[in-house]
């Protein structure tokens, strides 16, 4: 259990340096991809499977939109990709520094891998997460209601700014 928490974290930490390093959105948005598997992988070693699964399906949906955004308005033929010599050289450069940062600030210690997880402390009925979403719609449902508005008039405003003149969000910038 512990060595597949170190290679989730490994990997999280490896596409984060990915997205810093890309200029490309496409690259860029596939590497937020992997890093949000990677931390609900994470969560769901530390007890939280429910927690996990509703945060990796709404923010692979967030990143959807994202991309899909981004990719239509980026007028770049041939993108840099992770072979380039330039985003090879900062991916290096972003991974030395948080190499030389986890040796200075814990010397890879402080993660923190044998911790206990939800449901550690023996057999219950019903698990932690599962009774923290209830609690959320139970006292929250107001305020996710106002979330749910909030995004769409966002929603809105994006699709009228990107609009342009007549052509559609589809157009070179």
């Amino acid at each position: 259990m512990m060595y597949l928490m170190e290679f989730f974290v490994f990997c999280l930490v490896v596409a984060l340096a990915g997205v810093a390093s890309n200029p490309s959105p496409y690259y860029g948005a596939s590497g937020l991809v992997v890093c949000a598997g990677m931390g609900c992988g994470i969560l769901i070693l530390f007890g939280s499977s429910f927690v996990s699964l509703i945060l990796l399906l709404i923010y692979l949906g967030g990143m959807l939109v994202v991309f899909a955004y981004s990719v239509a308005l980026a007028s770049d033929p041939f993108p840099e990709s992770w072979g380039d010599w330039f985003v090879g050289v900062c991916f290096g450069v972003y991974v030395l520094l948080i190499v030389l940062l986890g040796l200075v600030f814990g010397g890879f210690q402080g993660v923190g891998f044998g911790v206990s997880g939800a449901d550690s402390w023996g057999l219950s009925v019903v698990r932690v997460d599962l009774s923290g979403v209830s609690l959320l719609y139970h006292f929250g449902g107001e305020i996710l209601l106002i979330s749910g508005w909030a995004l769409l008039l966002t929603l809105f405003v994006v699709l009228e700014l990107t609009r342009g003149l007549v052509r559609g969000g589809i157009r070179i910038v």
